[in-house]
């Protein structure tokens, strides 16, 4: 099996004069480890040579127990003893009096190859905190664990931008942290002092089971490579009544409702012979979020050749059968105003599909064109082969 080497290792190993004499502080959460499972935390903040003064926290909690969406507080680490400055709670984005005691930024956390995954928008925040405030930036590179092939879904539409998507990146990216951060300083001109420290050893076609790398999920539902390979599309479900399978040991794997006709809409599924997966009713009660406590008639997604999946699509379908075959019971939820689906497919037009207003292949067509265009212009920015 193939041996990866992360950023944070490279660092380390290499690369150690970007942290001389600097405060450096740590943006990370239980992720940010190296083959070894050892925390870059303890690490950095173990070694006489370098001076750690602030630990700076993602969504889910600097150890990763806190659940999807909900505000991450201020804190001393009980480890360390260092100040953990939230960035998911009354601000996303460093304040001044956070870096005050701050030279270098080092950005260690885990992607799961998704432009809704937040943790990309906390790098972003952190650039341009960083650029305002005359720090550098400096990004510990780790795997995409679904690959650097595959690009797919619409790019977020003016108006729409939030902190599931700030910058108008495909659904399904196919970058590693380190290459967005590259393409965002460039193409929007930010004027981070931004170094990136490339993994060694891996290549695009990878897979998280083929880097040699133990898996620790990234936050509490990404339990494994079938979760992260339905993710793109699945989280779609987030903007509808549906239960998407959180509390329950299948997040985005299993989907459903008391109301839903699981037999019918499995089949109605199954008949679109989409490619990489098969369907079959499923039961579950979730323990948590979208109808808890209560009996869901659903549907599990089986992932049988992941590389043949087009996992955007496949959520665009679920939506628009459930939505046809429920028209009384199948709902839109929003934040704010705004739909959360628009948030999170980029646009208003799976919304429309679904309730009639546009062919869902028109729609899919539109967002193969949008993911081509991202895929060329972000090409220049790629650091693996």
């Amino acid at each position: 099996m193939a041996r990866v080497r992360l950023g944070n290792e490279v660092l380390l190993d290499s690369r150690r004069e970007l942290l001389r004499g600097a405060r450096v502080g740590i943006v990370t959460n239980h992720s940010g480890v190296n083959s070894r499972l050892e925390s870059i935390i303890d690490l950095l903040a173990a070694d006489p040579d370098v001076r750690v003064t602030a630990l700076f926290s993602p969504e889910h909690g600097i150890r990763g127990d806190v659940p999807a969406g909900e505000k991450v507080g201020s804190m001393t680490d009980p480890v360390t003893g260092l100040p953990v400055h939230s960035l998911y709670g009354e601000t996303r984005k460093p304040t001044p009096e956070m870096l005050q005691d701050v030279d270098v930024l080092l950005f260690d956390l885990q992607d799961a190859g998704v432009r809704f995954y937040t943790y990309t928008w906390t790098m972003a925040k952190c650039m341009e905190a960083a650029a305002e405030q005359g720090k550098r930036l400096i990004v510990l590179d780790r795997p995409n664990p679904i690959g650097g092939l595959a690009v797919e879904g619409g790019i977020v539409q003016p108006g729409l931008e939030s902190f599931v998507g700030l910058y108008p990146v495909a659904t399904r990216h196919g970058l590693t942290h380190g290459e967005i951060a590259r393409w965002l300083n460039d193409r929007f001109r930010l004027g981070c002092d931004l170094v990136v420290v490339p993994m060694a050893g891996w290549r695009r076609s990878m897979w998280w089971d083929e880097t040699g790398l133990p898996f620790v999920p990234p936050s509490p539902a990404a339990n494994g490579l079938d979760m992260l390979t339905l993710y793109p599309g699945l989280c779609f479900l987030e903007g509808t009544n549906l239960s998407e399978g959180r509390g329950t040991a299948l997040p985005f794997q299993v989907f459903g409702a008391p109301w839903l006709d699981e037999r019918r809409t499995a089949a109605e599924l199954q008949s679109l012979g989409l490619p990489g997966v098969m369907f079959r009713p499923t039961y579950f009660t979730p323990w948590a979020s979208k109808h808890q406590g209560q009996f869901c008639r659903g549907v599990q997604v089986h992932v049988l050749d992941r590389g043949a999946v087009r996992p955007v699509a496949l959520g665009a379908h679920v939506i628009t059968v459930v939505r046809r075959l429920h028209p009384a019971h199948f709902e839109w939820v929003s934040w704010g105003s705004v739909r959360s689906v628009d948030r999170l497919s980029g646009s208003d037009r799976l919304y429309r599909a679904a309730e009639g207003e546009l062919p869902l292949a028109d729609v899919l067509a539109g967002w193969e064109e949008e993911a081509r265009g991202f895929a060329l212009e972000a090409a220049a920015y790629h650091l693996y082969n």
